[in-house]
């Protein structure tokens, strides 16, 4: 197959300047959504007896902190906790909660003080308010007295709740305006000659919009597992897509002509494919465990799939060695190549930074921000990636290596350039051959 003339990325006729502007854009508007999110979120805790409860508060949890009466000593045991969860209806009565008395064993670990112990976690919130028993077996025989347990109610913040579904719509009004600007710059591109950058754009913006989930505010509406499980459906789908992107992104560029199925994409489906499953598997069980049993923690009982977590970090692992494969193979040969040595620093920077800024995030409770992370991340590729105004007059810059070097001397080839300044001045000098041509008709 002949290698032809790809539709041209605004990343061409970005200076220094325009970089940096870029950079600066995208530090500026995630900084606003961790502000937003630090400013709206807050567990607002209520003692010893249950609030009045919305569907606003989203969850509730049941922790106790037992005192002892030597603070300085180190203590480590199991104690068997009786729980019953009772939900008030409008007449006052007092159902039980799935029908059922939970038992657990949770660890009392004591240095100086002892740690905070969750006694019981309702994800969904199907009454106003909720009562709790709870009876602690063994305590009576440890050695250090017990002073006293004290139980503590938490909550979300009903404000947090209401931030968070304007967030949410915010960003689904503008991924659908991004989504449609991008499409209509390259109206005039057949789809054949778009990027390999340029396709897998056209749809990781529809799934950024699933990702905002549009369906959110229904888990407010309804009083059911469903919204939510719909949300992490959205967010495993959304995630996995950008995993693959990555994959074909740096192993594409290197590939000119046609990508076959079977020697590209399948193994690449595969491994993502696995990751995707495994997550979905953990979630829908986490998920069911925390319906039918509210004490249930996936953090403490996971002895039932320890297999699948395993298998996870195995295929996790799997997917980092062959991407990094991908991208030394790829800066490698192709660090020489005017405009796709341009391609390859962009998206590696942008995305090295991404990465650096979600594992701190990680590690914080403000997971709004990652929502607006990976939005404003979409959102930048989205800029450079589609044609600039200009299109018509610069597409005679080639996005294939064997047409990128044809005005480039040996030397150039060779040993490189400076070719930052390359895209204006052919991009002037086209414009200029135009305005001949226009003056002369």
């Amino acid at each position: 197959e002949e290698p032809h003339q790809l539709a041209p990325m605004r990343l061409y006729t970005l200076s220094k300047r325009h970089f940096v502007l870029v950079f600066v854009v995208f530090f500026i508007c995630f900084g606003l959504t961790v502000f937003i999110g630090i400013a709206g979120k807050d567990l607002k805790p209520f003692n010893l007896s249950s609030p009045p409860l919305s569907t606003y508060n989203q969850q509730l949890w049941l922790t106790c902190v037992v005192e002892v009466d030597q603070h300085d000593v180190s203590l480590k045991k199991n104690v068997t906790m009786i729980v019953k969860v009772l939900g008030v209806v409008k007449d006052g009565s007092t159902p039980y909660v799935n029908n059922q008395v939970h038992n657990r064993t949770r660890l009392l670990s004591c240095a100086q003080k002892c740690s905070e112990i969750i006694v019981a976690h309702l994800g969904y919130l199907n009454y106003t308010q909720y009562n709790i028993f709870v009876s602690f077996e063994d305590l009576n025989k440890l050695t250090n007295t017990i002073q006293n347990i004290t139980f503590t109610w938490k909550t979300y913040n009903p404000t947090f709740s209401q931030v968070e579904i304007w967030f949410r719509f915010v960003f689904v009004v503008l991924t659908f305006m991004v989504t449609c600007l991008f499409a209509h710059s390259l109206r005039k591109f057949s789809m054949r000659d778009w990027g390999i950058e340029q396709k897998w754009m056209s749809i990781l913006l529809p799934l950024l919009l699933l990702y905002n989930d549009p369906f959110f505010p229904l888990s407010f509406l309804v009083n059911s597992w469903f919204p939510g499980m719909l949300d992490d459906l959205f967010q495993s789908l959304f995630l996995c897509a950008l995993l693959l992107f990555w994959l074909c992104v740096y192993h594409g560029i290197r590939v000119q002509g046609e990508r076959k199925f079977l020697t590209f994409y399948l193994p690449k489906f595969f491994i993502v494919g696995l990751l995707w499953l495994a997550s979905v598997t953990l979630g829908i069980w986490q998920t069911v465990n925390e319906v039918h049993d509210p004490t249930y923690q996936y953090r403490v009982d996971t002895g039932n799939f320890q297999g699948m977590k395993i298998f996870f970090l195995v295929v996790a692992t799997t997917y980092i060695l062959y991407l990094l494969f991908l991208i030394v193979r790829a800066c490698s040969e192709l660090r020489n190549m005017p405009y796709v040595d341009l391609r390859l620093k962009f998206l590696t920077a942008l995305t090295f930074v991404v990465l650096v800024i979600s594992i701190v995030i990680l590690y914080l409770p403000e997971f709004l921000s990652f929502y607006g992370l990976l939005n404003f991340y979409l959102y930048t590729l989205a800029f450079v990636y589609s044609p600039s105004k200009n299109a018509l007059y610069e597409s005679q810059l080639k996005d294939n290596p064997a047409f990128s070097m044809l005005n480039d001397s040996d030397d150039d080839v060779i040993y490189g350039s400076d070719y930052e300044e390359m895209p204006l001045q052919n991009g002037q000098a086209i414009r200029a051959k135009y305005k001949e041509e226009s003056d002369s008709d």
